[in-house]
């Protein structure tokens, strides 16, 4: 069969590290799809490190790119996102017909985005419902997904009973485990020299690696929670700071303003826009603790056996390894947190812990349902809701 008679799925990626969990299964669908990559959201800014880049570096051809991110991470402008992106896709997806759409996660352009595919008639695959993150909108948007999605592949058993919950067929909801896992299994990391040269210090020093997001359903207290995190940093002098800047979430910029401030001021801290998913997962994997409120401290970290401190509810509601501190975003909390993530007790924890994330062969998984739904024409949009027993 050539290119051309291949059924078209196209895979939408907006940020560095919905990218990074999308890769394995790019790579593992073309083998049986014409697959089209499009680029869009924070990939196509330069304020966030054109990280479309990344994407032709791993010599994967993206189809087209679509800007669609306002300067503004307001409300308002995040609103505004949207409607461009629905507007944006209702062209793309007209002009290239795919058979199915592929999407990850939980992202205000990626719900955009599927109401585009949903007026077009076009299945959606959804990678990673059922989740819980109490303290961000996120939530809200990752079940709108599910509900307007027709295949499901969620990283747990537990999280497969919730999107079943919500009204979705047994029988098109899959537990597959986690792309994260299968990245640290397959891909090839940085040696400590190479690692060296991209922080530009050495790891063999203590250091931490520090990602924090707005949490979205606390309006602007993000700021306050975020100098919290600097003022314990600032603090502890004999260790070094792999600061990562934040996504283009409402309040992000000010966050990553606050980054900029501190790298000015405090020579104990480095700062990155991107370091794309090899050089991230190689800073975790050297590093002696992960710190802040991303859900790489929780998937990840646990399979590296580092030690992670999930600050604030950003979270909260999501499966954890036994290797994770949950604390409040307070300084006091988050400097205690700190000093057991540290200690011997908790890292030798950390080594033995057991990930509840799978096993490591999620892409294929994935692309075998969905070239038995594509190829074997059992798709049918018209569906029907399950009702749960009501207990």
């Amino acid at each position: 069969m050539t290119n051309n008679e291949k059924k078209k799925i196209c895979v939408l990626t907006a940020t560095r590290a919905e990218y990074g969990l999308l890769k394995p299964v790019i790579v593992r669908l073309k083998k049986d799809f014409d697959v089209r990559v499009v680029a869009t959201g924070m990939h196509m800014s330069p304020e966030f490190g054109l990280t479309y880049k990344e994407i032709e570096d791993d010599g994967i051809q993206i189809d087209e790119k679509i800007e669609i991110l306002l300067s503004a991470d307001t409300p308002a402008g995040i609103s505004k996102t949207m409607g461009l992106a629905m507007i944006s896709f209702a062209d793309y997806l007209t002009r290239l017909m795919p058979d199915m759409l592929l999407v990850l996660g939980d992202r205000y352009e990626t719900l955009a985005v599927c109401c585009a595919a949903m007026n077009q008639r076009i299945p959606i695959a959804h990678m990673y419902g059922g989740e819980k993150t109490e303290g961000a909108v996120d939530e809200s948007i990752r079940h709108a997904i599910t509900k307007l999605s027709y295949l499901h592949f969620t990283s747990t058993e537990e999280y497969r009973r919730r999107v079943i919950q919500l009204g979705e067929q047994p029988d098109r909801v899959f537990c597959v485990g986690a792309t994260g896992i299968e990245n640290l299994s397959k891909e090839k990391l940085l040696s400590k020299d190479e690692l060296e040269r991209l922080i530009g210090f050495d790891p063999n020093r203590p250091y931490a690696v520090v990602t924090f997001h707005p949490v979205t359903l606390e309006g602007d207290s993000s700021a306050e929670q975020f100098r919290n995190l600097l003022n314990v940093c600032g603090s502890r002098k004999e260790m070094k700071f792999v600061l990562s800047k934040a996504n283009a979430d409402a309040y992000g910029r000010i966050i990553n303003k606050m980054i900029d401030e501190y790298i000015k001021t405090n020579d104990n801290a480095v700062a990155f826009e991107s370091l794309g998913m090899i050089g991230y997962l190689s800073a975790v994997k050297y590093s002696d603790l992960v710190i802040g409120n991303s859900s790489s401290g929780i998937i990840e970290a646990p399979s590296l056996g580092i030690p992670a401190i999930n600050i604030g509810d950003r979270q909260k509601g999501r499966l954890q390894a036994d290797s994770i501190i949950n604390c409040r975003p307070v300084t006091e909390e988050i400097n205690m947190a700190m000093t057991l993530a540290m200690s011997e007790e908790f890292g030798k924890k950390a080594r033995n812990t057991v990930n509840p994330y799978g096993d490591g062969n999620t892409s294929l998984r994935i692309a075998e349902k969905i070239k038995e739904f594509i190829l074997g024409n059992r798709i049918n949009l018209k569906k029907v809701f399950y009702d749960c027993e009501v207990k």
